[in-house]
């Protein structure tokens, strides 16, 4: 396998992957009737790693726009499982934070992901489970660190770009 068959290789499991988490996320949306968005439990898992914050910047590190985040915190305000507090920095804006409601659906939660994950693991070895999480934990950090200039990568050079359809048939490659 060469360069680019690896890197198409990986791209095409990205893509899987992500369909495979947007079908799952459905799902659970459907299963709780539409009260909750799937994404929204990452605000709980967020504020449980990062403590209370203010929801602009929990957007930031969710990468989200401050009004996704405003109407997902929104419902889980409303379901009990997060609170607004006065921010200690400054009272007159509000921090959002974990209620003990939200602790335990997070506990629940995490107990459920980690039975899914370690049945999808199962036949590998404990040093593979280390070694994938070692590797997807540096693709993201790297992943994370390229993105802002993801967006303006020049396109490959003509010279070792793929010809198009239009051009191999038209032989002018």
């Amino acid at each position: 396998m060469d360069h680019d068959e690896a890197i198409d290789l990986i791209a095409l499991q990205l893509i899987r992957l992500g369909r495979i988490r947007e079908r799952t996320n459905a799902q659970i949306a459907a299963a709780s009737h539409g009260e909750i968005e799937a994404a929204s439990y990452s605000i709980i898992f967020r504020l449980l790693y990062d403590g209370p914050m203010r929801s602009g910047a929990l957007a930031e590190l969710l990468y989200s726009d401050a009004s996704t985040i405003s109407r997902q915190a929104a419902a889980l305000v409303k379901r009990g499982l997060i609170e607004r507090r006065a921010d200690p920095a400054d009272g007159r804006a509000s921090v959002l934070a974990v209620t003990d409601a939200g602790r335990e659906l997070a506990t629940a939660l995490r107990q459920r992901r980690n039975a899914m994950l370690d049945n999808v693991l199962r036949d590998w070895s404990e040093s593979e489970r280390i070694d994938l999480g070692r590797m997807m934990s540096r693709f993201v950090d790297d992943y994370e660190q390229a993105r802002p200039g993801i967006l303006t990568l020049p396109p490959k050079d003509s010279a070792t770009a793929q010809p198009t359809a239009d051009a191999q048939r038209n032989g002018d490659e």
